[in-house]
């Protein structure tokens, strides 16, 4: 089965679950989001899938890596299915702006879990996701990413990303060097 984007669904709660058990985390800079979901599907799985799909920002407030609580942005998720759940990838803005707060890093994070890497699955997701952002009338988005993370850079620039800057993370985020690409949408 050809890997496809989906709506975060009963349907495929029971996969996704097994590969936050399996330790997968859809945070890279905060594994413990992890065990946060797991927690919040146990106390309310319908909720959880609710607020997967959050485009009026009103899901629980945002943990950062280093414990600070931020408010939340519009945004969505999607989760990656080959017949099994393979990994996420999301969305978020300020409606009106491209503009980004200091404390969210990128407009799109994805994460594969470990099993599925390797098959261009990043650089899929990516692709189907650009469409259904553009309906958000952004001139750009930014993702970011590790110096070392080169497979991630490639998924970057396979869908137009272009390098815009070296820069040092926030403290919140341990203040270690970043890539910062661009995506034009226009």
């Amino acid at each position: 089965m050809e890997m496809a984007l989906v709506v975060p669904s009963a349907e495929y709660l029971a996969s996704y679950a097994r590969a936050l058990a399996q330790g997968w985390s859809p945070d890279n800079l905060r594994p413990q989001t992890a065990l946060d979901e797991l927690e919040r599907i146990k106390e309310d799985p319908a909720r959880f899938l609710a607020e997967q799909d959050d485009r009026d920002a009103s899901a629980p407030p945002v943990t950062l890596p280093d414990g600070s609580i931020m408010r939340r942005l519009p945004g969505y998720k999607r989760w990656m299915w080959d017949g099994e759940f393979c990994g996420a990838i999301g969305f978020r803005w300020q409606p009106g702006t491209a503009v980004l707060p200091p404390h969210v890093l990128g407009h799109i994070g994805f994460s594969v879990v470990p099993w599925k890497r390797r098959r261009g699955y990043a650089t899929r997701a990516l692709a189907l996701l650009l469409p259904s952002i553009k309906e958000e009338g952004l001139p750009h988005v930014e993702l970011t990413t590790d110096p070392e993370n080169i497979g991630s850079q490639k998924v970057i620039t396979a869908n137009g990303g272009v390098l815009v800057e070296l820069f040092t993370r926030p403290a919140v985020f341990g203040g270690a060097k970043a890539l910062r690409f661009r995506i034009l949408l226009a």
